[in-house]
């Protein structure tokens, strides 16, 4: 009884609450730190201090319940798991490369973990790769190696600026148990994934082995929704077998948790994959490109998605608007919608919009109007950090329990943080749409890079999870690193040019 009193001391106490307001400011460190040792000592608190905060967190999981039984047999596990992250790590510093390529095998893999009285579906993969990529970055800086970081841009100010704002809006949070577990599972590691991946060259073999890897990974998993709706069977989330038990419609997830989110994994692939079909001068990327993109596809409709379908469309759209006149574009668009409208109007029930608007976006409606009466009774600095769902609960005690957000991140982000965390949201969506366009028209790995990201904000919009999905951070650090790499190589070929012409 004392040692569970003590615990509730610990986590609603001063003491947690500093510890993510730290691990925000450790971020912060890492992602504007121009020099090597300042960011390789963040890194090294932040690996330090999240684990700390989520083991005060879980402790009395049931999960965690072997290891106070055999606390022994927990220490082993824990350095056969440490000998394992050393060995990956002294991999991952004799190839570099290969950080790119283990962090974009490791995306879409997730481990249902008990947190908090909840269960999380979490990127411990991913939490693993990552941990060795830092590991291998700190130890030789700590050692004195050659600075080789590039002074961080209004990207990365922005980011540090959200995520120290998150933090600082936690404390007062009404759920601040869920944001210090967003802090710890999401904001804090993909910061880490973020400065790693932003030191790569992307620039050539390593982008395109990757794009492969992860147009691979697609096919794989479109098989596996093959399967599902063949048997009509599902691998993972009980609830979907429900869902799918009440319709007359089939809905698969393939190893994701939740058809959405599988959905846009498959819509920016294929963003990506169109990219390469409308770049690519060989005629067998081509070829290759246009059958994976209808294994796909059919995949997409299975996952019966609307929003990654919409986001599909939009995503297609910025790459036709780059790589032809943006007239042609709106053209095809503007047809595109013309014939969803027509097919709307001419079968409502098919789409749901015989239930009304609420009813067509599966509650969603409800939800955004209940969020922006939230906003409106805290305008300035919202109801805290992760809060929505405690708060909406609290305003809507007969709201279903399966609420999981608002399913629109500004509206989230305007309920729980108010103007100071939406000015901060929309400035860093600018900042990001501006060093991600640049330059993207004449340049087919950027524009695929900058559609795919643009298309994920928009998913945003109609769903949820924007720096709570790896993926946004993966396609920033990707960009960044082109946007600064192709200014450095044109010096580098105008410099080259001087002196043959100085020689000659």
């Amino acid at each position: 009884m004392i040692s569970r009193v003590i615990a509730f001391a610990a986590l609603s106490g001063p003491l947690p609450k500093l510890g993510v307001v730290a691990l925000g400011g450790l971020v912060a460190v890492l992602l504007l730190a121009a020099d090597r040792r300042p960011k390789a000592l963040a890194m090294l608190a932040a690996l330090a201090l999240a684990p700390v905060l989520l083991l005060a967190d879980i402790w009395h999981s049931p999960q965690l319940a072997t290891i106070h039984r055999h606390p022994l047999v927990a220490l082993a596990a824990a350095v056969v798991a440490v000998a394992m992250l050393v060995a990956l790590a002294v991999l991952i510093a004799r190839h570099p490369a290969l950080l790119g390529a283990l962090v974009v095998l490791a995306l879409p893999f997730r481990i249902p973990i008990e947190a908090g009285g909840t269960t999380s579906n979490l990127l411990v993969p991913l939490y693993l790769v990552v941990a060795a990529g830092a590991l291998a970055f700190v130890v030789p800086a700590l050692r004195g190696a050659p600075n080789d970081t590039t002074a961080p841009g209004w990207l990365e100010r922005l980011l540090a600026l959200y995520v120290v704002l998150y933090a600082l809006q936690a404390v007062y949070s009404s759920d601040f148990q869920k944001a210090l577990q967003q802090m710890v599972f999401f904001y804090a590691p993909f910061a880490l994934a973020f400065c790693l991946l932003r030191r790569l060259d992307w620039r050539g073999p390593l982008l395109r082995r990757c794009l492969g890897l992860t147009a691979a990974l697609a096919v794989v998993f479109a098989l596996i929704a093959f399967a599902e709706y063949a048997t009509k069977t599902i691998i993972l989330n009980p609830k979907l077998v429900v869902q799918n038990d009440l319709h007359t419609y089939f809905t698969v997830n393939s190893v994701f948790f939740d058809p959405d989110i599988f959905g846009r994994f498959l819509a920016l692939v294929m963003i990506l994959l169109v990219v390469v079909l409308l770049y690519s001068r060989r005629q067998r990327e081509q070829l290759a490109a246009t059958g994976v993109l209808v294994v796909l596809w059919v995949a997409l409709v299975l996952t019966l998605s609307r929003s990654s379908l919409v986001a599909l469309l939009v995503g297609s759209g910025i790459v036709a608007a780059l790589r032809w006149r943006p007239g042609r574009a709106l053209i095809v668009a503007a047809a595109v919608v013309s014939i969803g409208v027509a097919a709307v109007l001419i079968s409502p029930k098919t789409f749901g919009f015989n239930q009304g608007l609420n009813g067509a976006s599966s509650g969603r409606a409800g939800l955004v109007s209940g969020g922006l009466r939230m906003f409106g009774e805290r305008p300035l600095w919202g109801y805290g950090s992760a809060s929505f769902v405690a708060e909406y609960r609290d305003h809507h005690p007969s709201t279903s329990q399966t609420l999981a957000a608002s399913h629109t991140i500004p509206i989230t982000i305007a309920a729980e943080q108010g103007l100071i965390g939406e000015l901060a949201y929309v400035a860093l969506l600018a900042a990001a749409a501006l060093l991600l366009l640049r330059g993207a028209r004449s340049d087919g790995a950027r524009a695929a890079i900058a559609a795919a990201f643009l298309a994920l904000v928009f998913h945003t919009l109609l769903y949820a999870d924007f720096l709570e999905d790896p993926v946004t951070w993966t396609l920033l650090a990707i960009g960044a690193s082109l946007a600064v790499s192709r200014p450095v190589a044109a010096e580098r070929g105008t410099r080259a040019r001087e002196l043959s012409a100085v020689a000659g």
